[in-house]
């Protein structure tokens, strides 16, 4: 395993610049390049086996390969985000009357939380602020989980009467 290793880090210090060279030829940044010669030596010594002294030849053609598959690669994210327009990007901003229904509809639902009987507020925000389970609020309350969601489908049904209105 230790000669792997020294007879790979030989090779990559014989052989990266001239690899990182020939790639920038063909992507245009240096940086890249470095990346993509990272790549084909991870890879070989992933792969390692022993070749008989086509390492050049062997590299050659991985440094080829990689450098069209980055440039295919890019062109085809250059080709799919030319497409969309800026509208797409993000989500169109609320209109006043938006902000007023949500905050009318947020309001109602506090409303109705506030209606429950105690118990059953607890156990809603328990599960749904808190993010605490079924079984964790029926360990720390001394109740059943299938009490747990009787509460819970009582507290869900009056939120959802709510918004429906």
């Amino acid at each position: 395993m230790i000669a792997k290793s020294e007879q790979i880090a030989s090779l990559y210090l014989a052989e990266r610049g001239r690899l990182e060279r020939q790639i920038c030829r063909r992507v245009g940044c240096r940086a890249t390049a470095g990346d993509l010669v990272h790549d084909i030596f991870l890879r070989l010594w992933e792969r390692a086996t022993d070749r008989d002294g086509t390492e050049a030849a062997y590299l050659n053609r991985c440094a080829r390969n990689a450098a069209i598959d980055h440039v295919r690669a890019s062109q085809r994210r250059i080709d799919f985000f030319g497409k969309i327009l800026p509208e797409q990007y993000a989500p169109p901003a609320a209109s006043p009357h938006d902000i007023l229904a949500a905050n009318q509809s947020l309001n109602s639902i506090d409303e109705a939380l506030a209606a429950l009987p105690i118990r059953t507020r607890h156990i809603f925000l328990l599960n749904r602020i808190h993010g605490r389970s079924f079984s964790e609020i029926a360990g720390a309350l001394g109740i059943s989980q299938r009490a747990v969601a009787k509460h819970m489908a009582r507290a869900v049904a009056a939120c959802v009467a709510v918004v429906e209105d």
